[in-house]
């Protein structure tokens, strides 16, 4: 089985791809990545020389590259992480998010219905349903909620959605879709809320967190995201969406308070700043169908995930302070540099 995991060397996408090297040394693992600014070939160090992994540079969106890469590759399954995903930068330029997240999805599907892809997963987000009210605790995320998006990048993911199930419809492409809550854990970019918040209450600097921080977010652990969408392209039913939660949600001010407790800071440290434009309330997801279908259960609650995600960083120091020092994008020159001259 050869399975081309595209945006491998971000955050989800790398944790994605040492687990599936390491669960399925039988497999071939091949990681695409542009290596933009989210890109990191330093969290794969330790599998980067692993005969089942393989990486190849490359933008999904450059049509004549991927089509190349598919016919020498044959993929079997392709997993589509690679996207813009930062709220924030999409407000400030939302062009590119339709030309990654967008275009790059529909030059991805054309290559696998070209080259028969056995199964075409795409990873997208519980952005696409919009905000449930803060006053409604009752209410869930579900495969069938209607889309309503708030942000550019959460109208990108829910068009290449879209384009993801009309290819299905269509053409018969064997697709599957999952839509996550916000995920927490290792090798996450340092500005994101958990990351971002660690690192500079370490430094005993103000941690900016937006409007009074009552925005509601469901915190998934990475490992048990990988551990679900495993269980989709293999188990899956073509054709169909699964929710993916982790039944925590927490206020964005709950997270920052239990950081600082955690490394023993005062919450004189938060800082509220003006609110991002069309912020999203609140996210839960209900994942009933995964559960039920598929057998998935997390095995990570917030309270165990956040301390060990915390640990992670403070024991990972040089990984993180490579990023913010702008070093980490060296890292590719140095290690793949002369392989490619």
């Amino acid at each position: 089985m050869k399975i081309l995991v595209t945006g491998g060397a971000g955050f989800i996408g790398s944790n994605f791809v040492h687990h599936m090297v390491k669960k399925y040394p039988e497999y071939e693992i091949v990681n695409l990545d542009l290596l933009t600014y989210a890109g990191n070939l330093e969290s794969l160090r330790d599998i980067e020389n692993e005969p089942n992994y393989k990486f190849v540079r490359g933008d999904i969106a450059d049509r004549p590259f991927i089509m190349q890469l598919f016919e020498k590759e044959r993929f079997d399954i392709v997993v589509n992480f690679a996207a813009e995903s930062h709220v924030d930068r999409s407000i400030t330029d939302p062009g590119i998010f339709v030309q990654t997240n967008v275009m790059g999805t529909q030059v991805l599907l054309d290559a696998s219905k070209a080259y028969g892809v056995k199964r075409y997963h795409q990873v997208s987000t519980d952005e696409v349903y919009g905000d449930l009210p803060l006053d409604r605790p009752d209410l869930f995320f579900t495969e069938t909620t209607p889309l309503h998006t708030s942000s550019p990048y959460s109208s990108s993911k829910a068009s290449a959605d879209l384009f993801v199930l009309a290819y299905y419809r269509t053409f018969g492409l064997p697709v599957t879709i999952s839509r996550c809550s916000n995920n927490y854990g290792p090798y996450h970019f340092p500005e994101k809320l958990i990351p971002l918040m660690i690192i500079r209450a370490l430094d005993d600097e103000k941690l900016p967190v937006y409007g009074k921080g009552e925005n509601v977010r469901d915190w998934l652990h990475v490992e048990d995201h990988c551990a679900a969408i495993d269980l989709i392209i293999h188990n899956g039913r073509v054709g169909e969406v699964y929710n993916v939660g982790g039944h925590n949600e927490r206020t964005n001010l709950e997270v920052v308070k239990t950081i600082l407790k955690a490394l023993d800071k005062p919450e004189s440290l938060i800082n509220y700043v003006t609110d991002r434009p069309g912020h999203d309330l609140r996210y839960a997801i209900d994942p009933t169908k995964l559960e039920t279908e598929l057998g998935w259960k997390p095995q990570y609650n917030f309270d165990t995930g956040i301390a060990q995600t915390i640990e992670w960083y403070l024991t990972h120091k040089e990984w993180w302070q490579r990023i913010v020092s702008g070093e980490y994008s060296n890292y590719f020159e140095a290690m793949y540099g002369e392989r490619l001259k």
